[in-house]
């Protein structure tokens, strides 16, 4: 069965960039610190992103991401989803109108402009149809922004929230959670690394 699931690196007082985000500097202002762990070679943390690259059937991320991720400094075919494991699922994008070009035309990309529901439905179609072809269960991951994580979490389509909580104190930036409480979570795992502290929540 298919999961959707929302997966973020972020701060110890909530924020998932430092301040003055953009196309030329995606974690904002002293934010690189947020992704140390999916660079590290501690084997927890590889295990950790090995395991959620392997299991990506479609992933979602806002307009702003992609801008960075296909901008002349974002992903390339030794950086991408999934960090060095370079995962190449369907990736659906949430936006206003499609770009006039993509950098990475290697990569398989939809664009969505009828809102976050149907970006999330438009991916889980996708995850399904990659499970089927791998005889196996793949999930739809909600890759961010923090805004877009948070709008899913609103609008109740989440099925579960892994965050990964690094040991830094941005003071500003983007908060995951603006001014509002998440849904209820219930804890279900917690693995802590020499570069984070790895942990999911079902989504009630």
């Amino acid at each position: 069965m298919t999961h959707i699931i929302a997966d973020i690196s972020v701060s110890l007082d909530g924020f998932v960039t430092g301040p003055d985000p953009g196309p030329e500097n995606g974690l904002g202002t002293g934010g690189e610190p947020l992704h140390t762990w999916a660079f590290s070679d501690d084997p927890d943390d590889r295990r950790v992103l090995r395991e959620a690259t392997a299991r990506s059937g479609a992933v979602v991320l806002g307009r702003h991401l992609f801008d960075v991720v296909d901008g002349p400094g974002g992903w390339d075919d030794t950086t991408g989803y999934g960090a060095g494991e370079v995962g190449k699922p369907a990736f659906v994008v949430v936006t206003g109108s499609r770009p006039d070009s993509v950098r990475l035309t290697g990569l398989d990309w939809t664009f969505v402009t009828t809102g976050l529901a149907d970006a999330v439905a438009t991916a889980r179609e996708r995850a399904e149809a990659a499970s089927a072809a791998a005889g196996r269960d793949l999930d739809v991951f909600l890759m961010g922004g923090g805004a877009l994580i948070g709008s899913a979490l609103d609008a109740g389509l989440v099925d579960s929230l892994t965050l990964h909580l690094a040991p830094v104190v941005l003071g500003t930036g983007t908060p995951l959670f603006p001014g509002r409480a998440p849904r209820s979570l219930v804890q279900r795992s917690v693995t802590p690394t020499s570069t984070a502290t790895h942990l999911t929540y079902d989504v009630l």
